[in-house]
């Protein structure tokens, strides 16, 4: 899905107050996201991805009944339009500042102290993509390096079946990194739902442990994430299977832009080189 045909999915559905060409793309990924007005909305990849929209929509409800601060749905329920789910939500105010580790950190104390909706949350399917990722990288990538990534998603389904957690399990946010979180006048709000599940808290701390190691995040700013949120995962014995778990798939997503960004086969290429080579100590790169 480019641009363009994700303005055709926009205009089709007819959601926005003015013309869908004058909405402004915001992120172009797993979604299509565009504000106009008050309003974002949120174009899906396929429809393979209409439950999981459907269920984002369920979550913020959720939250906004928790009195949990977290972006807002607009409409009741999520659209499939030409094949794409479409979610329409709140427009958030201008941010006052860049989201921080101690923001991020606040927050997950307060999903992490929820006990779960009526409806029920998958557990956190961390490598259930990959092989859509790799289906959609197609020959852009070498088939060696995508049955790698198969074996590895495999060994570490099997490892992370078997952890025995320091927290107690219950609902998580799934991706929770500081670029999930929106801090505007009235503080800190959390921001796309889309992986809320059931499972171990400790999926959401392995994040930022793995930015600290992989992605440049400076050693002050973790442990500021630490000290807010009053644990640090690295201390557990499972943290090496969550953090193997998320690099495969990290991996794995970089995969699915290579045929159309040479930038993307560059740092797909980066990254599987390092698993490959047992090297956690290369930098990788957000993309």
């Amino acid at each position: 899905m480019d641009e363009a045909s994700a303005r055709d999915v926009l205009a089709a559905a007819d959601v926005l107050p003015g013309r869908a060409r004058d909405a402004r793309l915001l992120a172009l990924g797993e979604n299509a996201v565009f504000a106009a007005s008050d309003l974002v909305v949120k174009v899906g990849r396929g429809a393979e991805l209409l439950d999981r929209a459907r269920r984002e929509v369920d979550i913020a409800d959720w939250l906004a009944d928790a009195g949990v601060p977290a972006v807002r749905a607009a409409r009741p329920e999520a659209l499939l339009v030409n094949g794409h789910p479409v979610t329409v939500w709140h427009r958030l105010h201008e941010a006052v500042r860049p989201a921080g580790p101690g923001d991020l950190a606040g927050l997950l104390r307060v999903v992490h102290a929820l006990p779960s909706p009526s409806f029920a949350l998958p557990p956190r399917e961390l490598l259930d993509g990959v092989e859509r990722w790799l289906r959609l990288a197609g020959d852009a990538i070498d088939p060696a390096d995508a049955e790698y990534l198969r074996e590895r998603r495999d060994g570490f389904a099997a490892a992370a079946a078997g952890l025995t957690p320091h927290l107690p399990p219950g609902p998580i946010h799934g991706d929770a990194l500081p670029r999930n979180v929106h801090v505007g006048p009235d503080g800190p709000v959390l921001v796309d739902l889309e992986t809320f599940s059931a499972d171990l808290r400790e999926h959401d701390l392995v994040v930022m442990a793995l930015s600290r190691d992989r992605y440049g995040l400076p050693a002050d700013a973790y442990d500021a994430f630490t000290r807010g949120y009053g644990w640090d995962v690295r201390e557990w014995d499972g943290c090496g299977v969550l953090r193997g778990a998320r690099e495969t798939a990290s991996c794995a997503w970089v995969a699915q832009h290579a045929p159309s960004n040479p930038k993307a086969r560059a740092e797909f290429g980066r990254r599987v080189a390092s698993l490959r080579d047992g090297d956690e100590t290369v930098r990788w790169y957000p993309f």
